[in-house]
């Protein structure tokens, strides 16, 4: 089977993720996607694939040779983001794309254009796999999954090309920052490990981003507004004035490479309480820490204004920078990046304005950075993938484990 058959295969499974839902998997229904991974598996010669009772999904192609050879990993996602439906997706596949705009929905008069998308044009003479602009089309993972069982495939039917050990682990949840959560790492037995999770063909991650969420509760007074002078405290308006203490160029909007954020992802409310919801991001940790300080100093000084108790903050780390944890490793972006060369694949080393579960499983003792897809315009209706990256990817991994080999 073709890398982009069994990507269009997957697709056909909603796996998405649902937030703050405490239980992995967060959905039942990825774990169809799972059985039907470990059938497969099993089917091209993987004999000890298996999926756990949490829906983690693992497999070994075994070595090939008596060589002091590392154990490598690839690991990819199985979930699809909550930003958009994941069900009955309709991908087709544009072939020898002409470089103008893709009319994905006549009906819905949904186009993706060219002067919104400038990196359409790098991929005139492709075939690009897109939806009907009204789905996610899922490429952010189940590209990285068609990707590895292709590799797999590969290394399987060429029993003469000298290989260690190669793991292969499917999570769930990564969406929803639980991915690596319940990941058995001591069991997977990688030395160390890549996910294939990225975007453009070429990208090579090994910086995140520090990671937090801010649950903030604002309480206030209703009082009927014919009466409320010196009663009310409208806890919108207190809500609004802890927005405005925030810098204002610190959003997701305005910043890029290295600059982290506040982002504001949920406010609702009324005049006795509102909940805003925030997501707190930084590649530098001291920057970071001093981010997720200005959010206590304002909830402090709001508290003083209004009265004790008037604002709450519930603040949680979810991931960290996995630089650390790579820099003595150094030898696993090395040989990447030896690989895309090898393939006259321009290496692009970008920090991960995000995080994987690579990130978390760096702290879990797993050395894990992030290889491309292929992948475009990841969690909304514009999402593509082309064919040919999507095969390059499969070449990039299988060059990867053959420079493993001494």
């Amino acid at each position: 089977m073709k890398v982009h058959e069994r990507f269009l295969n997957y697709v056909k499974y909603d796996t998405q993720s649902v937030p703050d839902v405490d239980k992995i998997p967060s959905s039942e229904k990825q774990k169809d996607l799972a059985r039907c991974l470990v059938e497969e598996m099993k089917a091209i010669g993987i004999k000890d694939a298996c999926m756990d009772e949490n829906g983690y999904v693992y497999g070994t192609v075994p070595k090939n040779t008596d060589k002091n050879i590392p154990v490598i990993g690839f690991i990819a996602h199985m979930d699809t983001a909550p930003d958009m439906p994941g069900n009955d997706i309709k991908a087709k596949i544009v072939y020898n794309y002409d470089g103008k705009n893709i009319v994905l929905n006549e009906e819905k008069n949904i186009v993706m254009k060219t002067e919104t998308f400038e990196h359409l044009a790098d991929y005139a003479g492709n075939d690009l796999i897109v939806t009907d602009g009204t789905t996610l089309l899922g490429a952010d993972d189940k590209a990285g999954i068609a990707e590895i069982m292709s590799m797999a495939e590969f290394f399987i039917n060429n029993p003469d090309i000298e290989h260690g050990d190669i793991k292969i682990g499917f999570t769930p949840d990564e969406e929803v920052g639980n991915g690596a959560e319940l990941f058995n790492v001591k069991e997977f037995g990688a030395d160390f490990a890549y996910t294939v999770d990225g975007g453009k063909l070429g990208e090579l991650e090994y910086e995140n981003f520090n990671a937090a969420s801010a649950k903030i509760e604002i309480s206030g007074v209703n009082i009927h507004p014919g009466s409320a002078k010196d009663k009310m405290v409208n806890s919108i308006l207190i809500a609004i004035e802890f927005q405005n203490m925030l810098p204002v160029r610190e959003t997701p909007e305005n910043t890029d490479e290295y600059e982290g954020f506040y982002h504001l992802t949920d406010i609702h409310g009324e005049v006795e309480k509102t909940k805003l919801d925030y997501i707190i991001r930084d590649h530098n940790l001291e920057k970071f820490n001093k981010k997720k300080e200005r959010i206590e100093i304002i909830a402090s000084y709001l508290n003083e204004k209004y009265g004790v108790g008037t604002v709450k903050v519930e603040m949680t780390d979810s991931y960290y920078n996995m630089k650390e944890k790579i820099l003595p490793h150094m030898h696993i972006i090395e040989t990447a990046k030896k690989a895309m060369e090898n393939l006259n694949i321009k290496p692009i080393i970008v920090p991960i304005r995000g995080g994987t579960d690579g990130a978390r499983l760096s702290y879990m003792g797993l050395p894990c950075p992030n290889l491309c897809t292929g992948g475009h315009n990841f969690h909304g209706r514009y999402e593509y993938i082309p064919v040919q990256s999507m095969e390059k990817v499969v070449e990039l991994l299988i060059e990867i484990v053959k420079l493993n080999v001494k």
